[in-house]
């Protein structure tokens, strides 16, 4: 198991972190990690592992092997050197990658509220996000929306988060925005991210600590993807 200190604090950039496993393909396990791992429509984190003699290799995205979201494989870019089981290396991310990635997840958290339906499937980007909502027309006042998400992001709300039991998430099936996507449940614990008092939903993915750090948005191009499908694209002005 690797403990995933991007759950606690998504600010932190790097990490020392021992090396405990290195698969056939190149992958690399650590003990620790501050990269994120592809999932729930957010991409995983590149960076690079630092070896205690210099050598660097550089990370091309984050994974959870086999679905397994208690392990996160560090996937390295073509042609880099190796390590070995053991070594001590400095996990660094790509951080003003990670922070555009910050941002418009949680500005599609703010769509979600503005646009008070369903949400089928999404995608985060490091400039433009998108949500799939349960929707059969598009809406009529699309200036509205993008008011609507714009006066969030200017109220400056925190973003918080809490952990309740799987359990009691299958208690609250409100809580659920997502059609398609299960929340990360498990593990036993499922987290849940808040936003002030007007978004609380579960979530596995990072977030800024408040929401006037996204800045502005624009709403772009809305697309019919079926016949109850509407996609609404979110772009950072």
């Amino acid at each position: 198991m690797t403990s995933l200190l991007f759950r606690d604090d998504a600010y932190l950039r790097s990490t020392s972190a021992k090396v405990i496993d290195v698969l056939p393909d190149g992958a690399i396990l650590l003990d620790q990690t501050v990269f994120y791992a592809t999932s729930g429509g957010q991409p995983g984190d590149s960076g690079a592992l630092i070896a205690s003699d210099g050598k660097r290799i550089v990370i091309a995205t984050a994974i959870h092997p086999e679905g397994d979201k208690t392990r996160i494989v560090h996937v390295p870019a073509e042609g880099q050197p190796t390590l070995s089981v053991g070594d001590v290396v400095t996990a660094e991310i790509d951080w003003d990658r990670r922070y555009r990635l910050m941002r418009m997840h949680t500005a599609l958290h703010l769509l979600s509220v503005a646009i008070p339906l369903p949400v089928t499937s999404g995608s985060i980007g490091e400039d433009k996000g998108r949500l799939d909502f349960d929707m059969p027309e598009s809406p009529e006042d699309v200036a509205a929306i993008e008011a609507a998400v714009n006066a969030m992001v200017e109220a400056d709300y925190p973003v918080t988060s809490e952990w309740i039991s799987d359990d009691e998430m299958l208690a609250r099936p409100d809580l659920i925005k997502t059609m398609k996507v299960k929340p990360p449940m498990g593990q036993g614990r499922v987290r849940l991210v808040q936003i002030g008092d007007i978004d609380l939903q579960p979530c596995g993915g990072t977030h800024v600590a408040r929401t006037s750090e996204i800045g502005r948005l624009t709403i772009g191009k809305i697309e019919k993807k079926g016949k109850q499908n509407r996609r609404i694209h979110l772009h950072f002005a």
